[in-house]
């Protein structure tokens, strides 16, 4: 597809994608300008991202937020699409970012574009459950916005009209019910380590009731029932997520804290 309009650059952060770093920069052939930031994988990700053309960054990760706006700063076009190294434009996708931007020069036109994410779970494309559509803000002209949020949980915030693009995002995020559990861990601690630093207070009835409302929403509200076995495996999953969250708070912020160095426990 050719580059119509106002040329943007792709931005794209890594850590050991080597078997999805290139279908994520196939799909966006039309950018006037590629950049991945990686964070020093061991794999091939950065051989790969560059034998595709892309401009490549080897920096240390600063955390999601906060690398993610080291790259769009490294770009040389100030429309920028941001992707995951785990994300694919669509076809239809593609071919809306391509005529938003051949009339982004237009008065009164969006500087900002929400896209719609849809999320490949163990064999097929999640339709219910919360998540889809997942509407995220990754089209923008970096000159009125950017990167924001707690990490691992970024945003992107524009102060300017915005508009949605038909077609979707397609996700990739787990590998299998392993790699989604670890992800979970992993961004707990995250989420954990950020409310004890922003002096967020625990209460049992985070732990109580908090995962129980988030399987209800997701489960039935959100309709996650229509994804059959997937759905029910993803609310339990969403009300895991928030009962280690809170319980990872309680273990940083519990009386007495953690043991002085040297100490040991008693069993």
């Amino acid at each position: 597809m050719p580059s119509l309009g106002t040329p943007f650059s792709l931005c794209v952060i890594t850590k050991d994608e080597e078997a999805r770093i290139s279908r994520c920069l196939a799909s966006v052939p039309f950018a006037a300008d590629v950049v991945v930031l990686d964070s020093g994988s061991g794999d091939r990700t950065v051989e790969l991202a560059a034998r595709a053309g892309a401009r490549t960054f080897v920096e240390p990760f600063r955390g999601h937020v906060l690398q993610k706006a080291r790259a769009v700063e490294l770009a040389r076009h100030d429309w920028v699409l941001c992707l995951d190294a785990d994300e694919e434009l669509s076809p239809e996708l593609a071919a809306a970012i391509s005529r938003a931007l051949a009339a982004a020069a237009a008065p009164g036109h969006p500087i900002g574009f929400a896209l719609a994410r849809k999320t490949w779970y163990a064999g097929r494309f999640i339709e219910h459950s919360g998540w889809w559509p997942e509407w995220r803000l990754r089209l923008f002209d970096r000159r009125c916005g950017g990167w924001t949020g707690s990490d691992p949980h970024d945003r992107v915030e524009v102060s300017g009209p915005i508009a949605r693009l038909d077609g979707a995002l397609w996700h990739y995020a787990y590998r299998d019910l392993e790699h989604h559990l670890d992800k979970v861990n992993r961004y707990t601690t995250t989420m954990a380590r950020g409310m004890a630093a922003a002096g967020t207070r625990f209460g049992w009835s985070d732990v109580l009731f908090r995962p129980a409302a988030r399987f209800v929403r997701m489960y039935l509200v959100r309709r996650g029932f229509l994804d059959g076995g997937r759905g029910f495996v993803l609310a339990t999953i969403g009300a895991f997520y928030v009962f280690l969250k809170y319980a990872k708070l309680w273990e940083r912020t519990r009386a007495g804290g953690e043991p002085p160095s040297g100490a040991t426990s008693r069993r």
